[in-house]
């Protein structure tokens, strides 16, 4: 496997709710596991994210919900609409709904589909096509 070159590692209350939310409802998959450090190592279309329990090692400060408060991760999905139909069934409440947003680039135009959910942990993710 080829490791990306930024591969955030996110600090969740409960690995296994961690690992039902990202596998069963957003379909990343599961690289690896050491489940003795309560740690797995997700991979969706490209995409790679890291999740271990907290355990005080990575803390900088005291973690309130919703974490990761000013950041938001965005993914790029080959199907957006797809996947915002499955997580709507799913009963997932997304952050901000559905959209097609234009984003000016040095000049350039971006035009891209993108919708935002919150994790159990309250980590902000931005799916996008």
């Amino acid at each position: 496997m080829k490791f990306n070159s930024l591969i955030p590692e996110l600090t969740v209350r409960d690995i296994d709710v961690s690992r039902k939310f990202y596998v069963d409802i957003l379909g990343f998959r599961i690289e690896y596991e050491r489940p003795e450090n309560k740690f797995i190592f997700l991979s969706l279309e490209g995409s790679q994210i890291m999740l271990e329990q907290e355990n005080g090692h990575w803390n900088t400060g005291s973690l309130d919900y919703p974490y990761g408060r000013g950041i938001n991760l965005e993914m790029t999905v080959s199907d957006t609409e797809s996947m915002y139909r499955n997580i709507i069934e799913k009963g997932i409440k997304p952050f901000r709904e559905l959209s097609t947003d234009r984003y000016d680039c040095s000049g350039t135009d971006i035009v891209q589909k993108q919708f935002l959910i919150q994790d159990p942990d309250g980590y902000l993710l931005r799916f996008t096509d």
